[in-house]
């Protein structure tokens, strides 16, 4: 079996990233970078189901050159492959300009029998590129995965519904989009993924897979951001301090002074 799994890097600290007051788009130059973390339990669900059926496992991410150190970590994990599609007309895309550049690198590696994505990330938080992906590369497809294995020609895969959980089985070539884990993972280590030459790592322009820079980046995307703003803060309450008589005593006079009695 062939696994491509999809990853991206998101800020390590969501509430601390800016936006361009031009594009509203996130600033990333300068923050900390990490695997999305339904995209590392993707990963690791990956190689579980290695481990059950042989073959290989590849990552693949959108992203600027810069993306390589960071997806050097898959290669430290386990990974057999790892390449970033990296091209400049690729910025500003929205979801569907973002599961066209995945499905034309996909198809250009070529010979997936599975693919995983996480079920959303930390910054868009959208959970659309995965089930996108899966109906343009015309693959089966099953949402919000907490657990799936291989057993007797078919993948048997758990899904976290609002009112319990449904098992399905499924045929291969599917995509499966999978759900953060709750469990802590084991960071990998810094040391191993600066050991690891950067040549490791393939870099795939949109020239190379043969996009069609209509349908990339900004110009290809069906939708943008127009403005971005922040909430009001609202007022917050008080807290009763003291005793029980106190408080009864300190409520009633809240209460008569904003007229409740």
């Amino acid at each position: 079996m062939k696994y491509l799994v999809c990853i991206k890097r998101v800020p390590k600290f969501p509430n601390k990233i800016k936006l361009d007051p031009v594009t509203n788009n996130l600033i990333r130059d300068g923050s900390i970078s990490v695997i999305n973390p339904a995209d590392l339990n993707a990963l690791n669900f990956a190689f579980k189901l290695r481990e059950q059926t042989g073959g290989t496992v590849t990552t693949l991410t959108m992203g600027s050159p810069g993306a390589v150190k960071g997806v050097k970590e898959c290669l430290v994990r386990g990974a057999d492959h790892a390449y970033v599609v990296s091209d400049g007309k690729f910025r500003g895309a929205d979801t569907l300009a973002t599961s066209y550049t995945l499905a034309k690198a996909a198809e250009f590696l070529g010979g997936f029998d599975v693919v995983l994505t996480g079920a959303q990330t930390t910054d868009g938080d959208t959970g659309q590129v995965g089930p996108e992906l899966a109906e343009r590369l015309g693959i089966n497809q099953v949402t919000y995965i907490k657990d799936v294995n291989f057993q007797d020609g078919n993948f048997v895969a758990l899904r976290s519904l609002l009112k319990g959980t449904e098992k399905q089985r499924v045929k291969a070539p599917v995509l499966f989009s999978v759900l953060r884990d709750s469990n802590k993972v084991t960071p990998a280590r810094k040391s191993k993924i600066e050991e690891l030459s950067d040549d490791l790592v393939g870099i795939l322009s949109g020239e190379d897979i043969g996009v069609d820079y209509s349908r990339v980046g900004l110009e290809g995307s069906a939708t943008n951001v127009v403005t971005v703003f922040q909430y009001d803060e609202k007022a917050k309450g008080s807290f009763v301090e003291g005793n029980t008589d106190e408080q009864v005593d300190a409520l009633i006079k809240i209460l008569d002074s904003n007229n409740f009695i």
